[in-house]
């Protein structure tokens, strides 16, 4: 298949689901939005994955991309296509779904259990995700869930925390993606959001057990498996 990402920043890109998927014998390609790269026409993939980012779904003034941006993530969403999106990816889906994207009460950044919702075992990826586990967040905004849409997750400090629409369209706050040397790279791009507050761990916290990494990196690998069973080409 081919799988395009959008990577918002160079230091947010696919992380372990890259040697995954090339494994896969998948073909994958990438629109790097911060070095001015032309995005392509929804007919060149057949799955898009949208990344992460400090920058907010409302920022087009700043990062007037944004516009192009979601007008390809709505194209690929109406034409069928498999999309994931991976915190500022999930804000953007949600914000083309017509849902809200706003600032959480709790900046929520490291390791926080996550809570599957009920409603979740229905849905495509709910034999993959585990009722409850720690996993890796770095997030300030939030969204609501989009109409026509499965509520997947939450934590204590988020209560939205993942959707489905229509069994091929992902939108995760949370990061399984994430390695040890991108969550590395995230404490030093961004380590002025480490302000100690109630659900923000420090740096050496965040980076003290590889273990953590590799569990969640297979339940990413579960839900990429998943979403490879949909897709028609």
């Amino acid at each position: 298949m081919r799988i395009h990402h959008l990577q918002h920043v160079p230091f947010e890109g696919l992380g372990s689901m890259e040697p995954f998927l090339k494994t896969r014998g998948h073909q994958l390609s990438a629109t790097h939005l911060y070095l001015g790269h032309t995005l392509p026409d929804v007919g060149e993939l057949d799955w898009l994955i949208v990344m992460g980012g400090p920058m907010g779904v409302y920022d087009m003034t700043e990062y007037p991309w944004l516009v192009a941006e979601k007008a390809l993530i709505r194209d690929a969403i109406a034409s069928g296509k498999i999309v994931l999106g991976i915190c500022l990816g999930a804000q953007l889906i949600a914000d083309v779904l017509g849902a809200g994207v706003t600032r959480n009460k709790y900046r929520e950044i490291g390791w926080f259990p996550l809570h599957k919702t009920e409603q979740a075992a229905q849905t495509i990826i709910g034999d993959v995700l585990p009722s409850e586990m720690d996993v890796f967040h770095w997030h300030g905004d939030t969204f609501d869930i989009p109409e026509g849409s499965v509520h997947l997750a939450f934590s204590e400090a988020c209560q939205h925390q993942g959707f489905i629409y229509r069994d091929r369209v992902i939108g995760f706050q949370f990061h399984l993606e994430t390695t040890q040397a991108s969550a590395k790279a995230l404490t030093e791009h961004c380590g002025n959001e480490l302000d100690g507050s109630r659900y923000v761990q420090d740096a050496a916290a965040m980076l003290s057990d590889e273990t953590r990494f590799a569990q969640i990196n297979q339940v990413m690998f579960a839900v990429l498996t998943c979403l490879e069973s949909t897709v028609q080409v």
